[in-house]
């Protein structure tokens, strides 16, 4: 919980202006709270949120959120390894309800094997804190004038700006393809065969694409592989 208190602060600021598009999108504050507390992903719910604001139908709700969510697929595997080979499973699925970048990065950062409640303590405090956060923008886009709200919707551009800009200028790779999604979005927007289709639906093709081309183009685990096989090698010639 020591470790979590961090985390629900952040949260409690970053999910005020994700409620605010929860607000836009029409929920109500309980709505939001629930949304926040099943889905503790912000660009996840984020997405979501666009295209319920869009009347978009439920597949592509689920396919949009699938989509921006898929990540943490990963970090699923990533993070069972870190416990007791004798961990059951209800452990591990508990955990997994709950696996965002924050608390994964203080999981690997231990040492050692983690006990399931480490995760649990973390998750008590870091849940609340992004759900209350939710429901306190929906509370103020609620009572705030349209300007105040309208200049509020702004600050969650910034936050993805913020998550972004520090990758992209750290990986030449992600650079390119952030760009690159600036372009195509712009670009999908205005051709005819895709302008037609929804925005959700534009999402999911473009992410899919993107995220393969970057795949296929700079694939990390070849690198951590090598990396591996560089050290083990160096170690051996030690």
């Amino acid at each position: 919980m020591h470790d979590g208190i961090p985390i629900a602060l952040g949260y409690l600021v970053v999910s005020f202006t994700l409620g605010i598009a929860a607000r836009n999108a029409g929920l109500s504050p309980a709505e939001g709270f629930l949304a926040s507390l099943l889905n503790n992903a912000s660009a996840g719910e984020y997405a979501g949120f666009t295209v319920i604001a869009a009347d978009a139908p439920y597949l592509t709700i689920i396919l949009l959120t699938l989509v921006a969510n898929a990540r943490y697929l990963l970090m699923s595997c990533v993070i069972s390894q870190k416990f007791a080979p004798d961990t059951s499973i209800g452990h591990r699925i508990l955990i997994a309800f709950d696996i965002t970048d924050e608390i994964f990065g203080i999981t690997i950062a231990r040492k050692g094997y983690v006990a399931p409640f480490y995760n649990y303590g973390a998750m008590a405090v870091a849940m609340p804190g992004w759900s209350i956060g939710t429901l306190l923008g929906i509370v103020a886009g609620n009572i705030l004038p349209p300007s105040v709200v309208s200049a509020l919707s702004v600050a969650l551009y910034g936050m993805f700006l913020w998550i972004i800009v520090p990758p992209a200028r750290a990986d030449r790779v992600v650079g390119a393809l952030v760009t690159a999604s600036f372009a195509a979005s712009f670009a999908a927007a205005h051709i005819d065969v895709l302008a037609a289709r929804s925005a959700g639906t534009r999402t999911i093709l473009l992410t899919v694409v993107l995220a393969g081309l970057g795949a296929a183009l700079s694939p990390i685990a070849e690198k951590a592989d090598a990396a591996g096989k560089s050290a083990a090698s160096e170690k051996e010639d030690a």
